[in-house]
């Protein structure tokens, strides 16, 4: 699969706990982390998500937020997946930030410089890239 969203996770769907208009759906990725979308009912059905299904989520690397030192800190985000930096590519404007996530897979997220700097991100730094359920899209897998 291809697509432009920078952030890919497969994974299974563990639990969908069911709404009015949404749901939300919550997926099981590599490195025992979860990731949670809020859908329409109508997207559950039509991608026949239930418990146990293969799925993938896609985030735009531009709706990923990095906190450093929060781990006791209450967000409202639903996702918060804890990683290392593995790379910071500074632009002119912005910073494109790899993060290493248990289990083997990553996260992009793209940060202003000022923000990079005033964060310290570099190599080996402990972070959290958090993002909204609402961020996340969700795909079926045969």
């Amino acid at each position: 699969m291809q697509t432009s969203a920078r952030n890919q996770f497969v994974g299974t769907v563990v639990a969908v706990r069911r709404g009015a208009v949404n749901d939300e759906i919550e997926l099981a990725i590599a490195g025992d982390q979860r990731i949670v979308a809020t859908i329409t009912r109508e997207s559950t059905g039509n991608l026949g998500l239930t418990t146990g299904r293969k799925a993938f989520a896609l985030v735009k690397a531009s709706s990923v937020i990095l906190m450093v030192d929060g781990e006791t800190t209450r967000l409202s985000t639903r996702n918060r997946l804890a990683g290392k930096v593995a790379r910071v590519e500074p632009g002119a404007v912005n910073a494109e930030v790899i993060v290493d996530l248990p289990g083997g897979g990553t996260v992009a997220a793209i940060v202003t410089i000022e923000s990079a700097n005033r964060l310290g991100l570099q190599p080996g730094k402990p972070v959290s890239a958090i993002f909204k359920a609402s961020s996340v899209i969700l795909g079926a897998t045969d």
